[in-house]
């Protein structure tokens, strides 16, 4: 038994090891959070200029969900016998994640031509219900919202911090595992970034609208979030900026 375990931890470290950033990725937003346990996070942007990694502009604070991190599913391989985020539990998915498109109640905003962007209506959903063929991803109805379903997975209405997101592909199609979590995303935090969110990192307009500016989805961006000491370890082998 004892040799098992050993075995199972080696296997563990090595999937760990394997894994580094994807080469054709040259933007990345880090964040840092002190540990598993913490909402608060520190996030810096970086790009990829000559094959190293450089960080553009000073970092900024934002905040995580209010039960601190669990490893996600996203990019990056995860421990043996690792805790998965699930859905409802609170807390951020950590790991290596692609970014996706954008949302808003805005008509249009400054971001590269690329950048998908959508003008969130009465009739757009975005599905949490982990039963759906459909959990975790983004539907437009052809009528207004009439089932109580529907009204469930209705998109946020008519509320400042959910104005403006960005996708942070985690658990997403179509890898999407039922009960894995869903709807984790950038937008603007509440209250000042007094509270923290159910799972997507927060930050404040002004820094979520230049990030959005800035991402190239042409450069493969991506979102790394680990706590420090996860970071430290990682960093050589998965090539971390």
């Amino acid at each position: 038994m004892r040799f098992r375990i050993i075995l199972l931890n080696f296997l563990g470290i090595v999937g760990l090891s394997a894994f580094e950033l994807p080469e054709k990725s040259t933007q990345c937003v880090v964040g840092i959070s002190e540990g598993w346990d913490s909402s608060h996070v520190t996030l810096t942007y970086y790009e990829k200029k000559a094959a190293k990694w450089q960080q553009a502009g000073e970092s900024w604070k934002g905040r995580l969900g209010s039960k601190g991190l669990v490893w996600g599913r996203g990019l990056h391989p995860n421990p043996s016998g690792a805790v998965m985020k699930k859905e409802g539990d609170d807390r951020s998915p950590a790991g290596v994640f692609d970014l996706g498109g954008v949302w808003g109640s805005h008509k249009s905003v400054k971001k590269h031509p690329k950048t998908f962007y959508h003008q969130v209506t009465t009739r757009d959903l975005w599905v949490e219900d982990p039963n759906s063929k459909s959990y975790n991803q983004f539907l437009t109805l052809d009528h207004e919202p009439k089932t109580e379903w529907e009204k469930k997975a209705q998109m946020v209405q008519n509320d400042y911090p959910h104005s403006l997101k960005m996708f942070i592909a985690h658990n997403a199609h179509p890898n999407v595992v039922a009960g894995g979590g869903s709807s984790i995303f950038f937008h603007i935090w509440r209250r000042e970034g007094v509270s923290a969110s159910a799972g997507c990192t927060t930050m404040q307009e002004n820094k979520l609208r230049e990030l959005i500016a800035a991402v190239d989805p042409g450069r493969s961006p991506l979102y790394v979030l680990l706590p420090h000491a996860e970071y430290e370890k990682l960093k050589p082998t998965w090539k971390l900026p």
